[in-house]
């Protein structure tokens, strides 16, 4: 790494590190960010990180003096407004502003910064509103106050051009419109102005100083362009004439580059302080330009904003400074001296040498992503907004495999986050710039909102198609370092070497065992070496000699879960100690025992009778229909004090058959929908294998990892049961079961639905409900058992109930025990094609 940061240092020395300074960056991040040792942070997009210095300087100051509500006269009070007053000029100092030309109105953030603009601006039938397409979901929510007045919405597209006349650049835009938007009836239709203009129409102009998707800089000439009038499309649109203003969204550029209002003279800029120094949050502000603060109109009044108001009768005198007009009720105060403190830290920096140290490493980082090619020639990274001249320390980007498929967003992000880098993925709230950048039609976003995917969630590539992007943007804290283990996490998880195969067990799924097999092939020597059922989802299970089979699989496994106050479905991830809620069923007195080292007392719940339950009720659960037992108060309780979470446990009344529409390739897998299904993830049963875990406990111990997880040795192997498992098995070569299409144990039959994909919670030491900080052993199990985008180990059982005919097995109640034979087959059986 030494002898590549000093070819870094000769192409980017100048603008790296703050040379200028008191202290280098190395020195910067070994004293104020001790707590990313071992954690890489890439998402300054999102949100920038605190100093150290900065906090020490903020509890020193509100633990040193006494700030009261400035709505009053005291002493206290008065300090506060001192302090109030001082945090406007700095922040207007920030911009480059007059307090002559502009106002700081404090806002909850950029966002509410935003709204309040839509809220108080004097729309009409006339108005345009026009905004980038490249604008943040809070740009465009504005359009929605401007169309319920019946103004005019258009999206456009913006093309900076430079023309050299008499020796001098001069700049010129191309404006692309898209559709124009209008609602044919209005909620509220006003045909007059609200302020102190009434009589002439207001347009409204926004974009963002930097596009928080691409990182794409926009030009701030745009200001005076669209103001002035004087170019296209205003110039011979008649539709577009009025007094056009200007909103820039600076939430992300301020953080490295803010406008310069002394040059630009916007009406209305935005920021949020998190964004420029990590605290504090739920803070930000409208700069506002005087002129265009008169023409604002607010409906609202609360406390703090009037002079004077009568109860019983339609009577109030609004405040005449805008500030007080605008800023709804008492001001988050103690936040707002806090701003001091971070102030001082960036200005300590200079905003300009921010800028270049940001987008030194950038520049650095996008160039070597470029460059990386899988071994076949095809290049890794697709990076958005690479031919963009002017561009911010923003780089957003997908991945392509050695065969040109793409790789998932979320993939990226899981690896990511299992070696220690902090990095974003999705749209951004952007939607017009992922659409721009992801060639997605207005029918793919439709297409795409009819297969299931909203924001968040896993659904990140669909009909071929990414349907967002990852991102990696960098702060005034980041360093070469931080670029280059981005980088070295590429080049090791996502580049395809020629050299490479000999280094990774493939797994035995990716290639069809069926393709030449004419005959039913059997693996003899295998026993159930345990059974284990877990009764309540993510608590811990009980291992039994032997256990009845039902047609949901092992009798009772899952049947009771816990739901969070919001319907939401509680498990290990968001609280940790379930593991330690032991569970037993009692089958001859028919009770679920259940206890936990922060209830005095057990809790048994009866499986036969309902005298403990409150009714039944429906829930959706992993897009299926449940009818569920609700159970009263007393059981809530225990569990509540058992997790430490407010809860309601629940039962599976019933759920319904369903056919499986995934033909489930080799390598695939999906949720079992043909069998019945009580509260689990994909199917009925999970198998591993003694065998696998072993081998897995080997690569554990190798040397790479141990140094990876500067450990001088692995003293506790991984055992089976970190994985929950309902079957371990024993006696099999490792990962054999991966090829498995059918097996019986015992007399018992059961189909294969391929690998289990794994998550953190196997990172979750099951004795003492602790997260791993090594991020064992799913970041090795991530080395070598990744398959588009899931990470197996595993594999998936669903119990076959039914005979070849499709009639339910009769008879006497089928058991497994352990020490039963396994026979495993590699073919499809009769009963897999019915």
């Amino acid at each position: 790494m030494e002898r590549g940061k000093e070819a870094f240092s000769e192409l980017f020395g100048k603008d790296y590190g703050y040379p200028d300074a008191v202290n280098s960056i190395d020195d910067i991040r070994a004293s104020e960010f001790k707590r990313l040792e071992g954690l890489t942070y890439l998402d300054h997009a999102g949100a920038t990180l605190y100093s150290e210095a900065q906090m020490e300087a903020v509890v020193k100051d509100l633990t040193t003096n006494v700030y009261g509500n400035p709505h009053s006269q005291s002493d206290s009070s008065m300090a506060t407004t001192g302090i109030i007053s001082a945090a406007r000029q700095k922040v207007l100092d920030y911009f480059n502003a007059s307090p002559e030309n502009y106002k700081c109105i404090f806002t909850s953030g950029a966002t509410a910064a935003l709204k309040l603009i839509g809220e108080c601006f004097p729309w009409s039938s006339e108005s345009f509103y026009m905004y980038t397409m490249e604008n943040h979901n809070s740009v465009l929510g504005i359009r929605e106050y401007a169309l319920d007045h019946g103004a005019t919405a258009v999206a456009v597209d913006v093309e900076n051009i430079t023309n050299l006349q008499n020796g001098t650049h001069n700049s010129g835009f191309v404006f692309s419109e898209h559709t124009v938007q209008r609602r044919p009836e209005s909620l509220s239709l006003k045909h007059g102005q609200n302020g102190e203009l009434s009589g002439s129409t207001c347009n409204l102009f926004a974009f963002p100083s930097e596009c928080n998707f691409s990182g794409q800089k926009f030009s701030l000439d745009l200001v005076n362009y669209v103001k002035e009038g004087t170019g296209e499309p205003f110039k011979s649109s008649p539709d577009l004439c009025g007094r056009w203003m200007v909103l820039i969204d600076a939430a992300k550029g301020s953080a490295t580059e803010p406008p310069d209002l002394a040059r630009f003279h916007a009406d209305f800029v935005v920021c949020s302080f998190y964004k420029i120094f990590g605290y504090p949050t739920g803070l930000g502000a409208l700069i506002i330009h005087s002129e265009a603060a008169r023409i604002l109109t607010k409906t609202y009044f609360s406390g703090g904003t009037v002079s004077a108001s009568i109860a019983d009768v339609d009577f109030i005198k609004r405040r005449e400074n805008i500030e007080q007009v605008l800023e709804d009720g008492t001001l988050s105060f103690l936040a707002i001296a806090s701003i001091h403190h971070g102030f001082m830290i960036i200005n300590r920096l200079t905003s300009t040498a921010i800028f270049r140290h940001t987008t030194s490493l950038a520049a650095y980082t996008r160039d070597a992503m470029m460059g990386l090619k899988h071994a076949n020639g095809v290049g890794v990274c697709n990076i958005y907004g690479k031919y963009l001249s002017d561009k911010g320390p923003t780089i957003a980007f997908n991945l392509r495999r050695a065969d040109g498929s793409w790789v998932g967003y979320r993939e990226v992000e899981k690896l990511a986050s299992l070696s220690g880098i902090q990095l974003r993925t999705g749209c951004f709230c952007n939607p017009g710039a992922c659409a721009k950048y992801l060639d997605l039609s207005h029918f793919d976003l439709i297409a795409n909102l009819e297969a299931g995917h909203v924001c968040w969630d896993d659904n990140d590539i669909l009909h071929g198609k990414p349907t967002g992007a990852v991102r990696i943007s960098f702060g005034y804290m980041s360093t070469y370092e931080d670029a280059e283990i981005f980088l070295r996490f590429l080049d090791k998880a996502f580049v395809s070497k020629s050299d490479s195969s000999a280094d990774i067990v493939a797994l035995r799924m990716e290639s069809d065992p069926l393709s030449d097999l004419g005959s039913k092939q059997l693996v003899h020597g295998i026993q159930l070496k345990s059974i284990t059922v877990y009764p309540v989802k993510s608590c811990a299970g009980f291992t039994v000699h032997k256990w009845p089979l039902s047609n949901i699989g092992l009798k009772y496994d899952r049947e009771w879960l816990l739901k969070g106050p919001t319907g939401e479905i509680i498990t290990q991830k968001k609280a940790p100690e379930m593991c330690n809620i032991q569970t037993f069923i009692d089958l001859e007195k028919g009770v679920l025992i259940l206890e936990s080292p922060r209830c005095n007392e057990r809790l048994q719940v009866s499986i036969l009778k309902d005298s403990q339950c409150d009714g039944v009720l429906e829930m959706n659960i992993f897009n299926q229909r449940y009818k569920v037992q609700a159970y009263n108060n007393e059981v809530n309780r225990w569990f509540a004090e058992a997790i430490a979470w407010p809860c309601t446990f629940v039962r599976c009344s019933s759920s319904e058959y369903r056919s499986c529409n995934n033909t489930r390739g080799r390598g695939k897998t999906c949720r079992d929908t043909w069998g019945k299904l009580n509260f689990v993830n994909e199917a009925q049963l999970l198998l591993v294998s003694e065998e696998s875990v072993c081998d897995l406990n080997s690569r554990l111990n190798s040397t790479d990892i141990l140094v990876q997880n500067a450990q001088s040795a692995q003293t506790v192997p991984i055992n089976a049961m970190r994985f929950r498992p309902n079957l371990v098995i024993s006696g099999a070569e490792p990962y054999a079961e991966d090829t498995w299409r059918s097996l019986y144990i015992g007399k018992s039959h059961f189909s294969s639905l391929g690998g289990c994909s794994r998550c953190q919670m196997i990172n979750i030491d099951q004795q003492s409900g602790q997260l791993l900080r090594s991020k064992e052993p799913l970041a090795t199990l991530a080395s070598y058992r990744r398959v588009q985008g899931r990470i197996l180990f595993g594999i998936l059982l669903r119990y076959e109930a039914k005979d070849c005919d499709g009639e339910q097995n009769s008879g006497a109640e089928t058991w497994l025990q352990s020490g039963q034979e396994v026979y495993a087959s590699n073919e499809q059986t009769m009963e897999d094609t019915s």
